[in-house]
């Protein structure tokens, strides 16, 4: 299918919302490509570099890659870039916790951002990509363009935009919001910088949620010297899984008949772990055969399918997909073995403020009897609320309710189609405004993986460039 054609004014303008790795990566891959109208690529990220993002702009020395550092690139035909920049710098000489005795390499966070800002610079200081350091207030398409204001006061013109966000904050269950929002331990968004520094190194501490964030947590309060107890709910009491002990191959074929529906898909993936255990290959080549089908089995799917895959089997993809880094792993470990970590199945049904205190009732899965239990803090690690993107910035609303945005149908972020163009409520593409990074999970499956971002960014790019070279050769004279 060729992307639909466009009208350009001179030099065209692309506007890019958002520059974490998302952002940052369809600005280089645009900025490089080759054959298309030579554009005006702009950024808007408040933070101080590109490429950081919430996930690599952290100075917390607990928070870890989650993939070896061979597997993480900019570059999708490149996946040894990252680990090769770091060796050529010595870059984790002060790290020694990074390095595996198996050779694999888990450095910390921070230093993948610092190689994207690297490759980011060369093109920041040849004016291809601009920098605009502050947060966008205000987009609307006026006379064939869109219009984009900034909170500095700027206004831009862009011909193209392309939505790079980052993942909403994470939401508390049920009331707990409201009912402990006076507590001065009450974390709600462990994104915020400094957010676990009010918790003392004895707290007893509720960690609701079970997946990387909350891993994330419990390391970083062992970093800081926190000794209390901790306990961490989630509804399943899934505990993130760590990577096999040595590396393996991938098993299965899930797509030469590729399943219609959730059930069909676990039965099968159940069968290929089975026979997978039968050769001596673990789960973790099954799962990642998944994901690198991943793509076409969500496509093979209708989207009644998708939804139930979603509402069903996503906490048990997750926590199989996601693997936390070995140095974490082995800091849970070490809490669940020393009795400091307790990990539960169930929901907090209730809870209020009693002086310093907060009292919780929870209710354990597939028991009667409630739970009432003190806590000296609560953590909020339930992870992104992608459902309410449209709420967390009044722009991506005001979009919304001109019928240039809307939700995705499974909930997992905006509608767009398989070119990543955003679609508005009555079903219409729009294709000067892009969709790039997790938030296009309802049409593309599997976007939260840094391959599969990067891969994604690339992509978007690539339409781009190819919207500007149609809407060049429509532009030239016959």
């Amino acid at each position: 299918m060729q992307p639909n054609p466009l009208s350009m004014s001179d030099q065209p303008v692309v506007a890019i919302i958002g520059g974490g790795v998302s952002g940052a990566g369809v600005a280089y891959h645009l900025a490089r490509a080759n054959g298309c109208e030579r554009p005006v690529i702009v950024v808007f990220e408040p933070r101080a570099e590109l490429g950081r993002g919430l996930a690599y702009d952290t100075d917390d020395p607990a928070h870890r890659i989650n993939v070896p550092a061979a597997k993480m690139s900019l570059q999708p035909d490149d996946q040894g870039e990252f680990q090769a920049w770091i060796e050529a710098r010595d870059a984790v000489a002060c790290d020694p916790q990074a390095k595996r005795p198996d050779g694999l390499l888990f450095p910390q966070r921070r230093l993948f951002g610092d190689y994207v800002a690297s490759l980011l610079k060369p093109l920041l200081q040849d004016g291809s990509v601009r920098h605009c350091r502050t947060s966008v207030t205000h987009v609307e398409r006026r006379t064939g363009r869109w219009l984009i204001r900034d909170e500095s006061g700027g206004v831009t013109q862009a011909d193209i935009v392309a939505i790079a966000t980052s993942h909403p904050p994470p939401a508390a269950p049920g009331r707990l919001a409201t009912r402990l929002a006076a507590h001065p331990r009450f974390v709600a968004d462990t994104t915020k910088p400094g957010a676990l520094q009010v918790i003392r190194s004895h707290d007893r501490v509720l960690v609701i949620g079970n997946g990387l964030t909350a891993a994330d947590v419990i390391a970083s309060l062992a970093e800081r010297g926190h000794h209390g107890q901790v306990t961490a709910i989630s509804r399943r009491g899934l505990r993130s899984r760590g990577h096999a002990p040595v590396p393996q191959p991938l098993f299965g074929d899930f797509l030469s008949d590729a399943a219609h529906s959730a059930v069909s898909l676990l039965t099968e993936i159940r069968a290929a772990i089975r026979a997978a255990e039968a050769q001596g290959i673990s789960w973790h080549g099954v799962i990642d055969q998944v994901r690198a089908q991943g793509y076409y089995l969500w496509q093979a799917m209708p989207v009644a399918e998708r939804c139930r895959l979603v509402r069903h089997l996503r906490p048990y993809w997750d926590v199989h997909r996601f693997r936390i880094a070995p140095q974490v792993e082995a800091v849970l470990d070490a809490a669940i073995a020393a009795g400091r970590l307790e990990i539960l199945a169930g929901l907090v049904a209730d809870a209020r403020i009693e002086g310093e205190l907060v009292v919780c009732t929870l209710q354990p899965r597939h028991r009667r009897q409630s739970l009432e239990q003190s806590y000296d803090a609560v953590v909020v690690t339930t992870g992104p609320a992608h459902g309410g993107i449209l709420e967390t910035q009044p722009w991506l609303a005001a979009l919304a309710a001109r019928g240039h945005l809307s939700l995705d149908p499974t909930g997992l972020g905006l509608a767009c189609t398989e070119r990543s163009e955003a679609i508005g409520p009555s079903g219409k593409a729009e294709p000067s405004l892009l969709i790039s990074g997790p938030l296009a999970r309802g049409t593309f499956g599997e976007l939260m993986g840094l391959p599969q971002v990067t891969e994604h960014a690339f992509f978007v790019a690539g339409e781009i460039a190819a919207k500007l070279r149609l809407a060049a050769t429509n532009a030239q004279p016959v």
